[in-house]
C-alpha cells in the first residue's frame, strides 16, 4: 500500500507514534485497509508523513502488540486482522439496474448462448494488441466503420452514396440523443410510434424536444396520423418495437413522401433488422430516401450489450453536426467494442456468427409460440427480431401476468409502459432470446400457464 491517506497534528497533545497508530486503526475499521493488506515499509511511510522513522516502528509495534499486524520476513509488515464487514456507512451503494434474478422473458435481448466463445477470446485478445490511442476518433474507429460498411452491403442491402456518411454510435438510444442535441433543437416536435421505444422518446424529451405520439397497427406507424408540423419520425420498420410488425412496401413509400412533401427526416431505428427468418427483408427506408433518411443499427441485439457498438449512416451535413456535438461536449462512443466487432468481422467470425443466429432463433420462437398457443393463448409478430407478443384485455391483465410469473420465478414485460400516450393496446411482448435454451422451455411454460388464466 502506497501513499495510504493519512493525516497526524503536530500541535495536538497525543504522541505523533499513537496519531498514526490510531490513523492506521481507522483505515481498517472504514474499510480502506482490508486483512492481508502489506502495509507500507516504517521508512517510506516515516517519508510520507514528515516525521521520524522512530516514530512509525513505534506505531507498528503498538499495532503488533494489539494483534493488527503481523510481520512475515523479508516481505514486510501487513495487516492481520479488520471488521468482518465495513460499517454500512462507509460502503457506496451499487446498483445493477437489471439482475432480478427471475427467468427473463422480456423483450430486446441477445442470444448471447450462440456466441463463439473462442471466436469471442480471439477478438478481445487481438483488440488489445491494438497500441492505446491518444486520440479519439470521434467519427468512429476507421477499422469498424470500414467493417459495418461491409456488414450494412451483406445483411441489410445499403450502400452508402457520397452523399452520405457513417459514424459510430454507442447504440441506437445514444444516437438518438445525440441526434436531439445535434439536430434538432428545444421545442421541436418528433413523432414516435405508440406504444413505441421508451428511451428514445425519453431522449428527446431530456432534450426538450416535443414528443408526439403516434398509432400503430399491423402495418406499423400510422402515417396518415403523424402531424404536419413535427422535424422528425422516428420509427422501426423491420420489426416494429414492441408489437413486431413489418412496415410493408407500400407504407414505407407513403412514410418517405410524407417526409419529403414537409421537409422532415425519418430516423429509422434498425435494432435487430438483421434477425428475419421467413422471406427476404423489404428495402430499408434508408435506401429509397438517403436524403431523408437518418439509419440507425447497433450490436446489441445481435451480438452483445457488453460491446456498446452501434452505428449512424446519414446525410453528410447530419453526421458533420453529430461530429461538431461530440467535438464540443468532449462526448462520443467508446472504441473498445469497436475494435472487438472489427476483429470479429476481419476473420469472418462476425458473418458465421450471424448465420448460426439466424438458424437459431426460429426453433426458439417455435418453441414459444407452440407454447402459448397450445393454451390458446393469441400470439402476434412477424417471423423476426427475438420476442412475440401476446395480447390481452386489459392493464389489469397484464399486471396479473406479471405478478403471477414473478411468483413463479420468471420475469414477463407489459405493453402499459410502452405507450408514449394513454395505454391502449394491452399485452404482453414474450422475449426468446435471453436465456439457454433448457431454461427458455422452462419459463415458457410457465409463463403460458400464467398468461392462460389471467382474467381478461
Amino acid at each position: 500500500m502506497q501513499e495510504l491517506p493519512l493525516s497526524i497534528d503536530r500541535s495536538a497533545a497525543r504522541p505523533l507514534a499513537v496519531q498514526v497508530a490510531d490513523e492506521l486503526r481507522a483505515a481498517a475499521t472504514a474499510g480502506r485497509l482490508r486483512g492481508g493488506d502489506r502495509l507500507p515499509s516504517s521508512r517510506a511511510l516515516a517519508r510520507q508523513l514528515g516525521v521520524s522513522r522512530t516514530v512509525v516502528t513505534a506505531a507498528y509495534d503498538q499495532l503488533h502488540a494489539e494483534g493488527w499486524t503481523a510481520g512475515r520476513h523479508g516481505s514486510g509488515t501487513y495487516l492481520a486482522a479488520a471488521p468482518a464487514t465495513v460499517p454500512e456507512s462507509t460502503e457506496p451503494q451499487l446498483l445493477s439496474g437489471h439482475d432480478s434474478g427471475l427467468l427473463d422473458l422480456t423483450p430486446g435481448t441477445p442470444c448471447a448462448e450462440v456466441i463463439d466463445r473462442a471466436a469471442w477470446r480471439r477478438a478481445w485478445r487481438a483488440a488489445g494488441d491494438h497500441a492505446p490511442s491518444i486520440r479519439k476518433y470521434r467519427a468512429g474507429d476507421p477499422d469498424y466503420l470500414a467493417a459495418v460498411t461491409e456488414h450494412l452491403l451483406r445483411h441489410r442491402g445499403l450502400t452508402p452514396g457520397r452523399e452520405s456518411a457513417i459514424s459510430a454510435t454507442a447504440g441506437t438510444g445514444s444516437a438518438v440523443c445525440e441526434l436531439a442535441r445535434a439536430l434538432l433543437r428545444p421545442g421541436d416536435a418528433v413523432a414516435i410510434e405508440d406504444p413505441g421505444y421508451q428511451r428514445a422518446a425519453g431522449g428527446l424529451r431530456d432534450a426538450g424536444i416535443q414528443v408526439v405520439p403516434v398509432p400503430v397497427d399491423a402495418g406499423g406507424i400510422r402515417v396518415d396520423r403523424i402531424p404536419t408540423g413535427v422535424r422528425a419520425v422516428y420509427c422501426t420498420p423491420a420489426h416494429q418495437f414492441p408489437l413486431g410488425a413489418r412496415m410493408p412496401a407500400r407504407r414505407r413509400v407513403e412514410l418517405v413522401d410524407f417526409a419529403r412533401r414537409i421537409g422532415s427526416w425519418i430516423i429509422e431505428d434498425d435494432y435487430d433488422g438483421e434477425l428475419r427468418y421467413d422471406s427476404a427483408p423489404l428495402p430499408l427506408l434508408a435506401t429509397l430516401a438517403p436524403d431523408r433518411v437518418i439509419h440507425l443499427g447497433t450490436t446489441s441485439k445481435i451480438l452483445s450489450t457488453t460491446l456498446g457498438a452501434g452505428w449512424l449512416v446519414a446525410p453528410v451535413d447530419v453526421a458533420k453536426a453529430i461530429l461538431a456535438h461530440r467535438e464540443s461536449t468532449g462526448t462520443g462512443p467508446a472504441a473498445a467494442g469497436q475494435l472487438v466487432v472489427a476483429e470479429l468481422a476481419r476473420h469472418g467470425d462476425l458473418s458465421r456468427h450471424l448465420r448460426r443466429l439466424r438458424r437459431d432463433m426460429p426453433s426458439r420462437r417455435a418453441l414459444v409460440v407452440d407454447e402459448l398457443r397450445a393454451r390458446g393463448l393469441d400470439v402476434l409478430g412477424d417471423h423476426a427480431g427475438s420476442h412475440v407478443l401476446v395480447r390481452l384485455g386489459s392493464a389489469a391483465a397484464e399486471q396479473q401476468a406479471v405478478a403471477g410469473t414473478q411468483q413463479r420465478g420468471v420475469q414477463l414485460d407489459a405493453l402499459a409502459r410502452h405507450h408514449i400516450g394513454r395505454p391502449h393496446i394491452f399485452g404482453t411482448p414474450v422475449g426468446y432470446a435471453a436465456l439457454p435454451r433448457a431454461e427458455l422451455r422452462q419459463a415458457v411454460v410457465i409463463a403460458a400457464e400464467c398468461l392462460a388464466t389471467v382474467d381478461n
